[in-house]
């Protein structure tokens, strides 16, 4: 007679070994798994080009993995390994380190001037902000404003692509797709953390 935690243990083994089977016979467009953060769980995607997507659980887990499947494939199956590096980033990044590795990003889900603003946000320093208008000013658009705040809204790679470091001119800290708590945490950490 086995155990709970033998027969947990044997369905563990079963399915990481199904993954492997279909990552292999490539099979699977989109790999996912969750990490736990001091803001809450994450979920990151990644396609075989890189991390595509990373959300909250503020915006429902399932929520994000139905978006992915509409706009990319639904052959989505949890395959923690591939986002391995991304997880390990994060887990650096959350505990202060900045030795970061750096992760191949898929920006698929960013079209157009959004994904203008979406690659600016990579040239944001650690511990830094800059104003909606200011990001609209480097991207070469000083009018788009609103544009900014849209794509830092619907920015498919929050934190690995910060749009937290983006705020308002009034030095207010504007929306988040994470949350305004989330938001006002990402920049107190990164406050107490400085990059040497």
């Amino acid at each position: 007679m086995t155990t709970e935690q033998e027969e947990t243990e044997r369905l563990a083994a079963l399915t990481e070994r199904f993954t492997a089977r279909a990552e292999g016979a490539g099979l699977i467009d989109i790999a996912w798994r969750t990490v736990d953060s001091p803001i809450g769980q994450l979920l990151l995607a990644a396609t075989e080009q890189g991390v595509v997507r990373v959300g909250f659980a503020i915006e429902g887990h399932d929520a994000v993995l139905a978006e992915l499947a509409e706009r990319i494939s639904p052959r989505i199956l949890h395959g923690p390994r591939r986002l391995d590096a991304a997880a390990y980033r994060l887990d650096h990044y959350f505990t202060g380190r900045h030795d970061e590795p750096r992760v191949p990003l898929d920006l698929r889900l960013a079209r157009g001037y959004r994904a203008e603003v979406v690659r600016a946000l990579a040239r944001i320093p650690y511990g830094a902000t800059v104003s909606y208008a200011e990001l609209a000013a480097e991207t070469g658009r000083p009018r788009a404003v609103r544009a900014v705040g849209t794509a830092c809204a619907t920015n498919p790679l929050p934190l690995l692509l910060p749009c937290h470091r983006v705020v308002r001119s009034d030095g207010g800290t504007g929306a988040y797709r994470g949350g305004a708590e989330a938001k006002a945490y990402l920049l107190e950490m990164e406050a107490a953390h400085p990059r040497r």
